[in-house]
């Protein structure tokens, strides 16, 4: 990606040198969010892959791990903020110098979009953290992944997810990090949009099955959106390069829902995607890369 020397976003809240007191962040257990959190990915770390009461499509799988998670492990109760200035390394400095101009340039293209719509766009923060982090969607540790909380409006990203996205999901590349932030800021436009809150009331109404569905629609949408930003991205700023898309589309596939349950259990269970498919997350994405126009990724009206 041709992103060096562009402009940075306002919008990055570095939380990285904030400490949580009554549970530890990096041991994998912290797990509280809240009905309306989405998330990147659609099971937690490398050994729990769950549905956890009805939660805003954070994962898939078996119920029961995760009551006994919660019924074991609630969080921290409070916090200790660091006085200390962030330590980070030069790769690190340079990742969020790479994350801020990847939100920056997001937020040219919906700004320009909404316009168009006669719409504003307000802009959504981007929380950087290590380990732990409390949202208004509730704690999370880093196993939960890349989300958006719709309650603080807030995209939360620990950085070593990149890392995670290259070796234990073979997407490398610096677009699909970027892919990977453009489908959390799907989710705030979903958001501002209004779907957000529709989907949200229409699933409590709803199957098991048939909410998952709903769901599925929801993040093929933010996928789409991704697509949206990459579009405009290249046709506006010219910020793509020779194997970018490839990337983007080898990091929707690797998180598919059915190649995440393979991986996981080495079985696929359609019923429970909350994500999408390898092939449907593909599909939409390359549905707003190729349009690039907000009418195209109606995911809701077509099978």
């Amino acid at each position: 990606m041709n992103w060096q020397g562009r402009r940075k976003s306002d919008n990055v809240e570095d939380q990285r040198n904030t400490e949580f007191s009554g549970g530890s962040g990096s041991s994998g257990n912290m797990l509280r969010l809240l009905p309306m959190a989405v998330k990147f990915l659609g099971f937690k770390g490398t050994a729990i892959a769950v549905v956890c009461l009805g939660l805003y499509g954070l994962f898939t799988g078996n119920l029961g791990s995760m009551l006994a998670l919660l019924g074991l492990q609630q969080g921290p109760t409070k916090t200790q903020i660091s006085s200390q200035p962030v330590q980070e390394t030069a790769a690190e400095k340079q990742m969020v110098e790479f994350v801020s101009v990847v939100l920056a340039d997001t937020e040219e293209t919906w700004k320009a979009l909404f316009q168009e719509k006669g719409k504003t766009y307000h802009e959504p923060r981007l929380v950087l953290f290590r380990n732990a982090v409390d949202s208004a969607c509730g704690f999370a540790d880093s196993a939960t992944g890349p989300f958006y909380c719709p309650g603080d409006k807030k995209v939360y990203l620990d950085l070593s997810f990149f890392d995670q996205l290259q070796d234990r999901f073979n997407a490398p590349g610096d677009f699909a990090q970027a892919y990977v932030i453009a489908h959390e800021v799907g989710h705030h436009v979903q958001t501002l949009l209004g779907i957000s809150s529709k989907v949200h009331a229409a699933r409590k109404q709803m199957s098991k099955t048939e909410s998952n569905k709903l769901l599925v629609r929801q993040e093929l949408q933010a996928d789409c959106f991704a697509g949206i930003w990459a579009y405009h991205a290249q046709t506006n700023r010219k910020l793509l390069q020779a194997g970018d898309v490839e990337e983007g589309l080898a990091a929707a596939s690797a998180v598919g829902d059915d190649t995440l349950q393979k991986q996981q259990q080495g079985y696929v269970v359609p019923d429970s995607f909350t994500h999408g498919s390898a092939a449907q997350r593909v599909q939409w994405f390359k549905t707003g890369l190729q349009n690039g126009d907000l009418d195209s990724c109606n995911t809701f009206g077509k099978q």
